[in-house]
């Protein structure tokens, strides 16, 4: 069980700019095809946070899920750059590939190469990081909604309003 974060370059508010918070859920479906579970998630403006478990059955580590992740998500964010026509936010996402990449064929810088990942060992842990998921639209700076249960683009709802969500599952069926 994993808690994951990765961000937008410069910690631009490329997710939100681009309107590609519904791209996640092909990453969700990915995941699943690969028996990775998502046990819980927010998506900020220009960060995600997610909870996932690694089933025995899964054929891909960690590293190779977020890494395909962060590709699909970055054609979305680049595709709905350009249809809302931010031209000089994707000026500076190109000059900011590093050469090495740009001779890969990489096109744009959209999200930070790292990505954070804490291992959770136990159910503290995940209750910690979970309560840390769902705080974050209403934590520090940010004040996305007035009810943190409210946000859209988190599983807060999922498990404090038992609100439907095709992409989680309880982390209670898999400790």
């Amino acid at each position: 069980m994993f808690f994951i974060t990765f961000t937008c370059f410069k910690w631009l508010p490329l997710i939100d700019l681009s309107n590609s918070y519904a791209a996640f859920s092909k990453w969700f479906e990915y995941l699943k095809s690969r028996e990775a579970i998502v046990l819980g998630y927010v998506i900020m403006p220009n960060h995600f946070h997610a909870l996932l478990f690694l089933d025995e059955k899964c054929d891909k580590n960690l590293n190779q899920l977020v890494a395909n992740g962060k590709r699909f998500l970055a054609y979305d964010i680049v595709k709905g750059l350009e249809v809302g026509e931010h031209q000089k936010i994707l000026n500076f996402l190109s000059n900011s590939v590093a050469d090495k990449e740009s001779q890969k064929g990489k096109k744009h810088q959209v999200f930070v190469s790292s990505f954070d990942a804490k291992e959770c060992f136990n159910r503290k842990m995940v209750e910690t990081k979970l309560d840390y998921i769902h705080h974050n639209p209403v934590s520090g700076k940010w004040h996305l909604c007035e009810d943190w249960i409210e946000y859209p683009y988190s599983s807060a709802g999922f498990y404090e309003s038992n609100q439907l969500n095709p992409w989680v599952t309880h982390y209670m069926d898999v400790i």
